[in-house]
């Protein structure tokens, strides 16, 4: 069954990628994104594929890989794809689900558009995105 409004809400404002985004950006990126299931075992992305968008895991478990190495195990309110935002680039890594789950898929092209008309919700997410870039590469201080 498809997710409500306000289970998008609830779902979106536990992701840490929003955390300085307004309520009413938030109630925008809802309004885009599209909830899908998937069984165990299925392939939510695959390595090498165009990036049309990224996901919020809503329920469930999944398993991110590279290489036929296992580098994350992601749950409720985490994220991937995120990198497609910026470039729309190949994906880098298999996401794959552990266990029944459901994710917010939300696509490049409507949160370009969104971005283009809410500033504000664009810089949040910039400045996110650059808090994890330094998150991850602790021996870079600039």
């Amino acid at each position: 069954m498809p997710l409500t409004k306000k289970q998008k809400l609830e779902c979106l404002r536990s992701v840490t990628l929003f955390s300085g985004v307004s309520a009413r950006g938030v109630s925008a990126i809802a309004d885009l994104a599209q909830d899908a299931e998937f069984p165990a075992g299925a392939y939510i992305v695959r390595e090498g594929q165009v990036g049309t968008g990224f996901y919020v895991i809503d329920s469930g478990k999944v398993a991110v890989e590279h290489c036929g190495r296992s580098l994350a195990t992601l749950g409720r309110g985490q994220t991937f794809g995120e990198m497609s935002l910026v470039d729309h680039g190949p994906r880098v890594a298999h996401v794959r689900a552990l266990e029944p789950s459901t994710v917010l898929g939300i696509a490049f092209w409507d949160l370009m558009k969104l971005l283009e008309d809410h500033p504000k919700v664009a810089l949040a997410l910039l400045q996110q995105l650059a808090r994890r870039l330094r998150a991850a590469e602790p021996s870079i201080h600039h």
